[in-house]
């Protein structure tokens, strides 16, 4: 019994020519495109150094101090292993460990305003005071009356490196070293060398 509904008409293979099939494949190469230069800028990152441990004022950047990290960061802010090695640098602020190292952290040693000086301590040490930490220097002296007075010969500097005496009866204290500006390094050698008692104490310790 023949149909009354209309006989469908056969599908066309669309033309190359034909409008919609050429958006198509534009739209689609564009997307490839996009993707490509997005994968491409997520992986421009750049080696640069950062610390392997705690930085510190005064002390000399060698290439044992760093670690290799790359990294997608503003051009020329941090030290790139790509440029000319700082080694000799002398460090001018502190850079934490793990972090980048910043290149404006680094000075000549002519140019250094920091120098690296060693107490020994009457006292015990606070617990976690380490290299970074930022402490006052104490100095406690007795006159030939027996009259004691303390001063304060260093205020906020920053440890460089900590020693610490071994042992319950090891003789001597513990070793701090800290960053004195230059300027002020002979007036704090000479109180340190006073003969008196001198104590490294951290913030909120006094």
């Amino acid at each position: 019994m023949p149909s009354d509904s209309p006989v469908a008409g056969r599908l066309k293979r669309p033309s190359w020519t034909d409008p919609r099939l050429l958006i198509g494949i534009a739209l689609i190469a564009l997307s490839l495109v996009a993707v490509a230069m997005t994968v491409r800028a997520a992986d421009s990152t750049v080696a640069h150094y950062s610390a392997r441990d705690t930085l510190t004022p005064g002390s000399t950047l060698t290439e044992q101090d760093v670690v290799v990290s790359a990294v997608k960061v503003p051009d020329g802010e941090y030290l790139e292993t790509s440029a000319e090695p700082r080694w000799g640098a002398v460090v001018t602020r502190t850079v934490g460990a793990g972090e980048l190292v910043p290149v404006d952290a680094l000075t000549d040693a002519d140019d250094a305003g920091v120098r690296p000086i060693a107490v020994t301590t009457s006292l015990p040490l606070a617990e976690g005071l380490q290299a970074g930490s930022v402490v006052d220097v104490w100095l406690t002296t007795e006159d030939d009356a027996g009259a004691r007075s303390t001063v304060l010969i260093g205020e906020g500097l920053t440890v460089t490196a900590v020693e610490r005496a071994d042992g319950a009866f090891a003789s001597g204290g513990d070793t701090v070293h800290v960053g004195v500006d230059t300027a002020g390094v002979a007036a704090f050698l000479d109180a340190v060398a006073s003969g008196g008692a001198l104590a490294v104490v951290g913030p909120g310790s006094n």
